[in-house]
């Protein structure tokens, strides 16, 4: 199975642009609070962070309409002013590595699966330089057996030389009936050596060889 990716490091660009961003309660004096935490959620587009700009938002609005009255009205203004200044100061800070730790979720999806593809492309690299130099072991390793009971992972390779033919119609633009007449060449003629020799003698598509050659190995 592939590994899964680590989590992507802070970059130092990103670590200033998260403290700045977290300052900007403290630094606006609370003015711009429930609108940095807006962009923390578009950012993010978690359902915790949309409700803290909500709140925000709502004592933002408050605290400017009753800020320049007197009495208690006044007074829960100015609190609610420190709130949106200290307590979203401490709220940023508190969240900033989420926000800004990662790429957003789609571009970090993508990179996630161009890295596992990577990945099991360097094990099928290693299992055919294995294969080469002990073709015994890799058949005790089921190298291209998908069918056996195995702990070796390959990649994905097949062995067309010994996968049966339900395996074989697994490979990428083979069907059935392609499968059938593999299995019936080889043993009619005996293993295959290459993709090439197999894309003559089966009568392969010609647009199937470089698909083919990725996800295919010929153990003797």
């Amino acid at each position: 199975m592939p590994s899964k990716t680590p989590p992507h490091p802070q970059r130092p660009q990103r670590k200033a642009a998260s403290i700045l961003w977290a300052s900007l309660p403290l630094i606006s004096v609370g003015t711009v609070t429930p609108f940095a935490f807006i962009y923390a959620a578009f950012r993010r587009r978690t359902v915790d962070l949309a409700l803290s700009a909500a709140a925000y938002l709502a004592i933002w609005a408050v605290a400017w309409v009753f800020i320049d009255d007197e009495g208690t009205a006044g007074s829960i203004a100015a609190t609610l002013a420190m709130l949106l200044c200290f307590g979203g100061t401490v709220h940023a800070f508190a969240v900033r590595k989420r926000v800004f730790s990662s790429p957003p979720p789609l571009a970090d999806g993508n990179e996630q699966a161009v890295q596992a593809a990577q990945h099991r492309r360097k094990l099928r690299e290693r299992a055919r330089k294995l294969a080469a130099e002990d073709p015994v072991l890799a058949r005790e390793l089921g190298i291209g057996r998908p069918d056996q009971p195995r702990s070796y992972d390959d990649g994905g390779l097949i062995d067309v030389n010994h996968a049966p033919p339900h395996v074989l119609a697994t490979l990428p633009g083979v069907t059935p009936e392609l499968a059938a007449r593999i299995d019936r060449l080889r043993r009619e003629r005996g293993p295959f050596v290459s993709v090439e020799e197999l894309a003559v003698d089966a009568d392969l598509p010609a647009h199937l060889v470089p698909t083919l050659g990725e996800y295919t190995i010929f153990l003797p």
